[in-house]
């Protein structure tokens, strides 16, 4: 059940063992040497085996295993090679969720056909246990089993499988000893032989079909030499007398002679053809190495949210689609950072759509951390500083600044200087306090240069360095970390876009909405139905609960015959009925049956009861309002009412509804931002939303077309008191509210030509122009606003800066494995020394004994009674 590295450490120790106890053992140990069938094996590896060497290990384990094996197998790897591999066999696949499985099992065992068991959980039903115990008992020499209450005959042929989509089940001591738990999760390596003959496959067809062929010849060649080889066993085995008097049997050694040593010429020349084949492959390697990085950045979000499940099919999808979409050349090389580039892009837009505004640039920095370390530019060491601190021991250096130094800083300077660039930075710091000092200071910390020789430092190490003075400034700092090595691009997630998701779906994978407090989806997806002509009776939107599950699935089969869109939602709140959907969504809607209009909308807060297929295979989204001001205005920009041209250049009073509509926008970027400041924002963080702009959008556009004077007053009333006010219950949250409405609707913004927001130039109301000038000037502004933007101190930043650095190092913790540093120390050797440590620092107990004689417990003295039971609690 373990991952490679660790078979392989267990491997190393038990031959240490054995050497050292004399057991006799090869000097190298492998399965597949010891037990593997070569014939065999290349057999698994065309039915769909992956071809590196622990997927090999796996399959000799379920043919040689005493126990029926049950795969880990999220990727689905080991459930497509089983399909194969027994399809002239006459396999039967069942699912527990099947209602008739046992009738199915029954029949198998007594016809001695293979079963297939799909999409196991973490139980097994009790009615498989005479199954994997082998349970059978013999009657009048015919061997029998009891499954549940039939009796049927066993026969000897039959074969179980067991496969799990789970990607980290944890299966109870009573059902690991019945089956024999395989890890078939998918290695680096057989993850990079797939990718490279995909890649080669679309680059090379001629290449890779010669290669397809020599495999199929070479088996076939390898069968018939095993053949002859027992034929010329038997036959020595089974002559009598002189063997060279049997006529017979000079003939048939004859015969193999001629045919072996054919075989021997043609697999000679097949392995020169193969070598070359080979090389020409390998010349395609950096894409596959770099593309299985991707997957692994990938398949550790689940770790973050529950939500966040993507398939191998799901990726080699978007794989094939970047090979056949990217840039065409020549020039192997040229050709080969083309697919990287499109198909990394491809995958980050691709993955943001599915993220929390919170995970987003977590992913990103995964993604170029995991590229580098592909490239072997980061140091592990380095990393996992940057992310913890290094571990907290005792800090004999005394602090050269504790007035504006936190000791906690101090300590983190202090092991730093203990990694490979950083050596002597400690020390640098006690002797130039007055220059860190600035940048301790400094309003960008993380822009400036730092002092000394350690203005050289990069990447990783530079982050180090703000990480110890000013982890407020981390995020930003992670962010130019970012956009000097991948650019850009990775740090603009791209925005909600419903169009884009929808063409890119198919009528059989859901399109499923990740909802977040304060985001509703529907009113979105109902107008865009009515863009596609899908509204009104085409579009079914159910609330699941109570009973709510069968009338949901009588809604999906009359939308499948007749091409129309379900709705979902609140899928979290119906987890008994989610199995059920899972098996509509992999049983009921097949392309076969499914008319290809036909969409199923789910919407859901993040679950651990969602079931993983449709996570899989269906197409994710989040809604949430973006990160900072100026993706806030971007999206408001870009998207429904605004982005309408008849809607943007409708009103009479153009100029003056232009600049209310900028007003209205930022405005509602503002309240929605201050949110993120705590209570120094908002007293109660409210959840402002797309319909309160929406609504306001349109009463602006109302009012100026009916009256001639612009009704400023009912207009403030409206938006403050009513749509954004309606939501605030707090007094002073409400006096703040209408403040801050005043900068926008008043009559300076009206008359003025520049009308300026904030302090400052940058943030102003544009002059008026066409709709692409305001996207222009919006595209202008800088990522992340200065708190003066909201009428806010400086420093209000840091709180909030604080916690988002924490958010993000957090994140990025949970998708590694738990290991112990790049040192020779196991984790437990840490804890112990740790524990050690602190033990020491603790001082001795008091002697009970000693208080109880001195201060007795007497009627007069009731604080005797209290210190006794201080002393008591301290000790303990």
């Amino acid at each position: 059940a373990f991952t490679v590295e660790y078979r392989v450490e267990c491997q190393k120790q038990w031959h240490i063992l054995c050497q050292e106890k004399k057991i006799p053992c090869s000097e190298d140990f492998s399965l597949s040497n010891t037990l593997g069938n070569q014939v065999a094996i290349r057999a698994w590896q065309i039915a769909g085996l992956p071809v590196d060497s622990f997927s090999t290990d796996n399959g000799i384990i379920v043919f040689n295993s005493r126990r029926w094996p049950l795969m880990i197998d999220p990727q689905g790897q080991a459930n497509k090679w089983i399909k194969n591999m027994e399809k002239a066999n006459k396999l039967a696949v069942i699912k527990l969720s099947d209602g008739n499985y046992v009738r199915i099992l029954e029949n198998c065992i007594q016809m001695g056909t293979p079963v297939l068991l799909e999409n196991v959980g973490e139980e097994l039903d009790p009615v498989l246990e005479p199954v994997l115990l082998k349970q059978t008992f013999k009657q009048q020499g015919v061997e029998y089993m009891k499954i549940g209450e039939n009796v049927v005959e066993y026969s000897k042929d039959f074969l179980f499988y067991m496969t799990t989509g789970l990607r980290n089940p944890h299966y109870l001591p009573e059902v690991a000893v019945k089956v024999c738990l395989l890890n078939f999760m998918i290695t680096p390596q057989g993850l990079q032989d797939q990718l490279l003959g995909l890649v080669a496959a679309k680059e090379k067809p001629e290449l890779e079909e010669k290669k397809n062929k020599l495999i199929l010849e070479s088996a076939a060649n390898n069968k018939q030499l095993k053949e002859i080889e027992d034929k010329i066993l038997e036959v020595l085995s089974s002559s009598e007398g002189n063997i060279l008097e049997d006529e017979s049997a000079i003939k048939i050694l004859s015969s193999s002679k001629i045919l072996s040593e054919e075989i021997s010429e043609k697999q000679k020349i097949a392995s020169v053809t193969e070598k070359e084949i080979d090389d020409t492959r390998m010349g395609y390697r950096p894409v596959a190495e770099h593309s299985s990085i991707l997957f692994f950045c990938i398949s550790d979000l689940a770790n973050i949210e529950p939500m966040y499940q993507y398939s191998l099919t799901w990726f080699i999808n978007l794989y094939l689609n970047s090979i056949a979409k990217s840039l065409k050349s020549d020039d192997v090389t040229k050709r080969i950072s083309n697919i990287v580039d499109h198909f990394t892009l491809s995958i980050y837009n691709n993955v943001c759509r599915s993220l929390f505004e919170k995970d987003k640039l977590l992913f990103s920095l995964l993604l170029t951390v995991g590229i580098m370390q592909g490239k072997g530019l980061i140091d592990d060491q380095v990393w996992r500083f940057f992310l913890t601190g290094g571990i907290a021991l005792d800090n004999p250096y005394p602090n050269p600044a504790p007035e504006w130094l936190s000791e906690k800083s101090w300590s983190e300077i202090v092991r730093a200087s203990s990694l490979p660039h950083l050596k002597g930075f400690f020390e640098h710091v006690q002797d130039n306090v007055s220059k860190w000092k600035n940048l301790y200071d400094s309003a960008k910390p993380h822009k400036d240069q730092l002092p000394g020789l350690w203005s050289e430092l990069l990447g990783l190490d530079r982050l180090v360095v703000i990480r110890c003075f000013r982890p407020d400034k981390l995020v930003s700092a992670v962010q130019d970390f970012i956009v000097d090595n991948m650019g850009q691009a990775y740090v603009e997630p791209p925005t909600f876009d419903l169009a884009g998701s929808y063409k890119d779906s198919n009528c059989c994978s859901p399109l499923i909405f990740v909802l977040s407090p304060g985001s509703d989806p529907t009113a979105g997806l109902l107008k865009f139905a009515d863009d596609l002509k899908m509204s009104g009776s085409k579009t079914q939107t159910i609330s699941l609960g109570q009973g709510q599950g069968p009338i949901a699935a009588e809604m999906i089969n009359r939308a499948i015959k007749k091409g129309t869109w379900v709705v979902l939602q609140n899928c979290h709140l119906a987890t008994s009925w989610m199995p059920t959907l899972e098996r509509i969504c992999e049983e009921t809607i097949t392309p076969e049956n499914t008319h290809p209009s036909f969409r199923l909308w789910l919407t859901s807060y993040p679950s651990d009861k969602f079931p993983v297929s449709i996570l899989q295979n269906g197409l994710k989204m989040t809604n949430e309002p973006p990160k900072g001001i100026r993706a806030n205005l971007l999206r408001s920009y870009l998207s429904h009412p605004i982005c309408d041209p008849d809607f943007f250049g409708s009103s009479r009073k153009q100029v003056i509804w232009q600049k209310l509509l900028f007003g209205l926008t930022f405005f509602h970027a503002l309240v929605q931002e201050r949110r993120n400041f705590g209570p120094l924002g908002w007293n109660i963080p409210y959840e402002f939303n797309e319909s309160d702009l929406k609504i306001s959008l349109r009463q602006i556009q109302m009012f100026l077309d009916e009256y001639d004077e612009v009704p400023l007053e009912a207009l403030t009333y409206l938006t403050g008191e009513c749509n954004y006010g309606g939501r605030v219950t707090d007094d002073k949250d409400r006096r703040l509210l209408l403040s801050l409405l005043s900068i926008f609707y008043s009559w300076e913004l009206i008359e003025q030509e520049c009308y300026h927001l904030c302090e400052g130039d940058l943030y102003h109301v544009p002059a008026h122009g066409p709709y692409q000038e305001y996207v222009n000037y919006i595209r202008s502004l800088p990522i992340s606003a200065d708190p003066c933007v909201f009428g806010l101190h400086s420093n209000a930043d840091i709180t909030k800066d604080n916690q988002e650095t924490n958010q993000l190092l957090d994140g990025v913790l949970l998708t590694l494995p738990r290991q112990s540093a790049g040192g020779a120390k196991s984790p437990q050797e840490v804890v112990d020394e740790l524990a050690d440590d602190i033990l020491a620092k603790l001082p001795a107990n008091f002697d009970i004994e000693m208080v109880m004689d001195k201060y007795p417990v007497v009627y007069e003295e009731s604080m005797n009674t209290v210190l006794r039971q201080e002393v008591i609690r301290f000790n303990r």
